[in-house]
């Protein structure tokens, strides 16, 4: 007797339902936006921002604004205190300055021994980042998240489109565009901003679904993740990072095999609208989606929870990744490409509007 975690056959209606799925990732979306620009903000931690992040640890229990009152000192300026853990001990000290980290260091220890004479602290962690490599930082990463999403891009275009000529001279040029505005100063950010609403622009003008679609839920899955920070004013830092990269490698995994499905079907049922063979190709994969989503969000959540202050951003975005990552799969890049209509690789439909309804042709 076999044990099936998702039952053989099983055939829910993803399509029929992707206007919830349009509707709960629109709103998540907005969230993500308003609290980014009109919200927190985003906070850029040391590593991108520069400055000075000392780790110290009280012998007994201290609240914030009594640390921030204590501390509130011309050596320490612009500070910023941050709870670190959960035993109330554990605090990071952020604040700007450009002195070395031995002068930093007795600095910091002496206006904790004058502020708190009778709650000692010591220095677990010092950390000094220069506001030229902050930037340098800022930038690269930055060129890293565009230029992977770029890749990607033309490697969907050349095995699912079988485009790889006009995937490789879209690659160009927009590598190209973006080196020659670079040198007119524009800062990073607006860049890569622009860079990506091009490559959008020629995915949709030269009929890269598989490669449109791939990419905004990608896009999609990466912003949502860093709303989330945002909202609980998590620090940008290289493991969040170190995440984002991971997320859109694992999210496009996830795609890649719905594809390759759907791409089997095609040829396998050459009579069925391409809304049917989008549908069965997600329940077909279905169980191995879940599968292995579980145990990544198993192996996250571990982190998250038990992994300490220091991996506690990496641990959250990824964490939140797999599981946007996971429903986008679902629910953006699969019926997006219902939505952008026929190409040379699709069979010809005629009539889209038999899925808008749950349950019909034996879906649940």
């Amino acid at each position: 007797m076999s044990f099936h975690f998702i039952k053989p056959g099983i055939n829910l209606n993803f399509i029929g339902n992707r206007k919830i799925g349009y509707t709960v990732f629109g709103i998540l979306l907005a969230l993500s936006l308003i609290s980014c620009i009109w919200g927190h903000g985003l906070k850029l931690g040391i590593d991108f921002a520069g400055g000075v992040n000392a780790q110290v640890r009280f012998a007994h229990n201290i609240g914030d604004e009594t640390l921030k009152k204590g501390l509130d000192v011309p050596e320490l300026p612009g500070l910023n205190v941050q709870l670190f853990g959960e035993e109330g001990r554990d605090y990071l000290l952020r604040f700007n300055s450009d002195e070395p980290s031995t002068t930093l260091r007795t600095k910091i220890e002496q206006a904790l021994a004058k502020a708190f004479p009778d709650n000692p602290a010591s220095m677990e962690r010092l950390e000094v980042v220069g506001p030229k490599v902050g930037k340098d930082l800022t930038e690269k990463g930055l060129s890293a998240i565009f230029y992977a999403i770029l890749t990607i891009a033309v490697y969907i275009s050349g095995r699912f489109e079988q485009k790889w000529m006009a995937a490789a001279i879209m690659a160009a040029c927009l590598w190209g565009a973006t080196y020659l505005v670079g040198l007119t100063g524009v800062s990073t950010g607006i860049l890569v901003c622009v860079a990506m609403v091009i490559t959008l622009g020629v995915c949709f003008f030269l009929k890269l679904n598989f490669a449109l679609a791939a990419v905004v839920s990608l896009i999609v899955t990466v912003w949502v993740a860093i709303g989330v920070l945002s909202f609980m004013q998590i620090d940008l830092d290289l493991n969040v990072l170190a995440a984002v990269l991971t997320i859109i490698g694992y999210a496009l995994n996830d795609t890649i095999i719905t594809f390759d499905r759907l791409r089997e079907n095609l040829h396998l049922h050459t009579d069925k609208p391409i809304g049917t063979l989008i549908n069965m190709s997600i329940n077909q994969t279905l169980a191995r989606t879940v599968l292995t989503s579980g145990t990544t969000m198993m192996s996250a959540l571990a982190l998250l929870i038990l992994g300490g202050g220091v991996i506690y951003s990496f641990a959250l975005t990824m964490s939140v990744g797999v599981l946007v990552g996971t429903f986008a799969t679902m629910f953006i890049s699969c019926p997006l490409l219902l939505a952008l209509g026929d190409t040379e690789f699709y069979v010809k439909v005629s009539k889209k509007e038999e899925y808008e309804k749950p349950g019909e042709h034996g879906m649940v």
